[in-house]
């Protein structure tokens, strides 16, 4: 399960690898400046873009690597009478009332969206505790500060 990935999830690491290739571009300039610079033993900034070109091609290459082995849902495909992967969930925390908006998701795809929900691994354990929970259900999550109980509200 934990090898899929929603649509918007691909195209987002898609967008990051052509950012990768980029910036790769931009590395290698400073690389070649830097060495222009003379004595590479003791030029930080030769050192200093060196290391940027190996964290770049490090992510691309992590990226290319796992996206080959990812399969792309469509959560529009899925079911919403239950939470399941791609499922977007509503819920309402008990002991304060607040209201808690998530996307249940892959591994791969967990960062800041301005879609009011918060991305939640499948693999985590609130997302474990609710894939399978339906409207109505309470969700107990085990966390470091305690128990935390959830209702389901709403399923999209």
């Amino acid at each position: 399960m934990a090898d899929y990935i929603t649509k918007e999830g691909m195209i987002h690491m898609r967008e990051r690898m052509k950012d990768l290739v980029e910036e790769r571009a931009e590395v290698i300039k400073m690389v070649v400046v830097a060495r222009e610079m003379g004595d590479l033993s003791e030029n930080a900034e030769y050192h200093a873009a060196r290391e940027r070109q190996r964290n770049v091609e490090n992510e691309y290459n992590k990226l290319v690597n796992r996206s080959e082995k990812l399969l792309v849902i469509d959560p529009a495909t899925i079911s919403k009478e239950s939470a399941r992967f791609g499922a977007r969930v509503t819920m309402e925390e008990q002991n304060e009332g607040s209201i808690v908006k998530l996307q249940l998701v892959g591994i791969d795809e967990v960062y800041d969206s301005d879609d009011g929900y918060a991305r939640t691994s499948i693999l985590s354990p609130r997302g474990r505790a609710l894939i399978g929970k339906k409207v109505g259900d309470v969700v107990t999550v085990k966390a470091p500060r305690g128990d935390m109980n959830f209702k389901i509200l709403i399923i999209e």
